[in-house]
């Protein structure tokens, strides 16, 4: 453990933010491009238009795909034969976050909830967010990282319901809150949902589903089906790309669950924009660092 140097891990967390804001991900990318053919409303299809080329000048100059570069989320799985200090790791994600905000450089998002005083560095109290998990048998870091803009954020919805409301009940709450969203979180991107856990838990599913793969179906297949029933219903709406109308309103819905209370079935809403920006790195014993998605 004192070997290591956490140096690595704060240059990563810089990096990834960078990337993630610079460089969206290759599913994400053909998801659009699938939607664009599928998509038969003109007026959508233009829009459409002006999502790629916000990609190909980010490609060409290196340079923001969206203005809003959002919070820092860094979901961590930490291998069980990686020697590590957690401690060093958070302190060095927070630094990485703030030295990607000051030296790419772009808007710092963070705010004091009552001043709104902002520091200009993405961070502050509370921020990063980070998700911890523990990966047997691995002897890697694996860090994961999602900037999460405002617009789609807003739009988080959790609801307390009991078994007897049944499964329709918790379907026509993903639909409702994606139909009150409306163009506000930047459609089509990915709808994720929490199923079960606690009231705090089902809203951190909600927001790790929307950082699988587009498309990436759920290994249960009762929860898989409902994923597929859910984006076919949440298309039907029309709202479209950037709620001005069209086939195409989401690019995926991702259900992620967890066991819950035998009197309870709480259920979490969060949806995320047309980019989908993430990034990931994985980090060696050695110190090798591998950059992907």
């Amino acid at each position: 453990m004192g070997d290591f140097d956490y140096n690595i891990v704060q240059e990563a967390a810089k990096q990834l933010y960078i990337r993630a804001l610079t460089n969206l991900p290759p599913d994400v990318r053909q998801a659009l491009k699938r939607a664009y053919e599928r998509e038969t409303q003109p007026t959508a299809k233009e829009v459409f238009k002006a999502m790629f080329k916000a990609i190909d000048i980010a490609d060409q100059k290196n340079t923001l795909v969206c203005q809003d570069t959002g919070l820092p989320i860094y979901i961590v799985k930490v291998g069980s034969d990686f020697a590590w200090n957690g401690a060093k790791i958070k302190k060095c994600l927070s630094e990485g976050a703030a030295a990607a905000t000051l030296d790419f450089p772009f808007r710092g998002s963070s705010t004091h909830i009552l001043t709104r005083l902002n520091p200009q560095n993405s961070v502050g109290r509370g921020l990063p967010v980070v998700y911890w998990d523990f990966v047997e048998g691995s002897d890697t870091l694996d860090i994961l990282m999602i900037p999460k803009g405002s617009g789609s954020e807003n739009m988080s919805t959790m609801k307390m319901f009991i078994p007897a409301d049944g499964k329709n009940a918790l379907k026509k709450f993903v639909l409702d809150t994606y139909i009150a969203s409306g163009s506000n979180p930047c459609p089509p991107g990915i709808i994720g949902v929490g199923i079960g856990g606690t009231a705090d838990l089902v809203m951190r599913l909600a927001k790790e589903a929307i950082a699988r793969p587009v498309g990436q179906r759920s290994e249960d297949p009762e929860i898989a089906k409902m994923e597929e029933e859910l984006e076919e219903a949440i298309n039907a709406t029309g709202i479209g790309p950037m709620g001005l109308g069209g086939d195409i309103s989401t690019l995926a819905v991702h259900i992620e669950w967890a066991y819950t209370h035998i009197t309870q079935n709480p259920v979490a809403v969060n949806t995320q924009c047309w980019p989908a920006r993430r990034a990931r790195a994985t980090i060696h014993p050695d110190g090798k660092v591998e950059y992907g998605f």
